[in-house]
């Protein structure tokens, strides 16, 4: 490898405007995540290969540590720049990262699909180098709508039902307001109320005060009313070209009100306002990622029959309704420097 490259600690600045002008970027390697994340148990690092042009490739890494040992892990990333010497620098790069804090096991967690065009060739190339896939920690199937189209295009692109939803909101008075962290004690009291109900896990109120001050204005937290009464709440990050829907919940009288409805159209036309070109609705059952790549059709029911049973089949539909199309992600791909401690670790801890 030319000298011409080197491995530094880039500056936040430098770094998320690498990443935002990157194919693959995303806001969980932007420095704002990693500033997050290091509030919250995690230690972050940033990592960038540097040439005559700049940064051309890099990663956000996140570790924890357990008893002297460690887990790292880059979440939706590294961001590699498709020339297998500059990649294999980073690699170096990270290894020598991962040895020296005693790291259990190297967590990629490549932020490509899996029926794009390079994505057989990092899966080779990672497999080459030791890495062996496995589940991810990020949602491995979801549902992306493409928002470069003009907001009539996007609403007659929506389910019929859909659309009937976010026009009924419309006439029963629901509005939607984009409070700022003067919202926080109400998203979280209906997002506590939410996680209650269908009972699934919620961070404290701490977190989401801190994604909101990391992000600045691309973290919005939304409330629908309804006779000046919250109804529904989201929390959503607009970064980049890439928009996240992240955290939500509804109460019972916001479910009949179609206000959680409201809420994604009005973060629709934000997003598209400050930019971003998809909007990520975060996460459906994989059997549904599966069956989209399916080339077998009688598989292909199968697999989407065996999800209509599941728990979150109400999830999907939700979110597949604004008219997105089911993506799914390569794996996560993992090199082990301890075999012995590896599975031990994953079933006790939470990477």
């Amino acid at each position: 490898m030319s000298s011409s490259y080197a491995l530094i600690t880039p500056d936040r600045q430098a770094w998320d405007a690498f990443v935002q002008g990157h194919p693959q970027g995303h806001p969980l390697q932007s420095s704002a995540w990693g500033a997050l994340k290091s509030a919250f148990g995690w230690s972050a690092q940033l990592l960038a290969v540097v040439g005559p042009q700049g940064i051309c490739a890099g990663a956000l890494l996140l570790s924890r540590r357990r008893l002297g040992l460690s887990a790292i892990y880059t979440p939706r990333g590294p961001l590699f720049s498709g020339d297998p010497l500059i990649d294999q620098v980073l690699l170096d790069g990270l290894v020598r990262i991962a040895r020296a804090a005693r790291a259990v096991f190297l967590r990629l967690e490549p932020n490509l699909f899996e029926d794009q065009q390079r994505a057989g060739d990092l899966h080779s190339f990672l497999l080459l180098r030791t890495f062996q896939p496995t589940d991810p920690i990020q949602p491995r199937s979801s549902v992306h709508l493409d928002l470069t189209p003009e907001p009539e295009r996007l609403l007659a692109g929506m389910s019929k039902g859909h659309r009937a939803d976010v026009r009924r909101s419309a006439r029963e008075g629901v509005s939607v307001e984009q409070p700022g962290l003067s919202g926080l004690a109400q998203f979280y009291a209906i997002l506590e109320d939410t996680s209650r109900r269908n009972q699934f896990g919620i961070h404290t109120r701490d977190y989401y005060e801190m994604v909101v001050r990391e992000f600045a204005d691309a973290a919005q937290i939304w409330i629908a009313r309804r006779d000046g009464v919250a109804e529904a709440t989201a929390l959503t990050i607009g970064w980049g070209g890439e928009a996240l829907y992240l955290y939500s919940g509804s109460t019972d009288a916001g479910l009949r009100s179609g206000a959680q409805h409201a809420i994604q159209w009005a973060v629709i036309q934000w997003a598209r306002e400050r930019g971003c070109a998809r909007y990520d609705f975060w996460g459906v059952p994989d059997e549904f990622g599966q069956a989209a790549q399916e080339p077998d059709p009688a598989e292909q029911a199968r697999l989407e029959q065996q999800a209509k049973g599941m728990p979150l089949y109400g999830v999907y539909r939700f979110k597949k309704g604004f008219g997105g199309r089911v993506v799914r992600y390569l794996p996560a791909y993992d090199r082990v420097f301890i075999p012995p401690l590896y599975q031990l670790w994953r079933r006790r801890a939470a990477l």
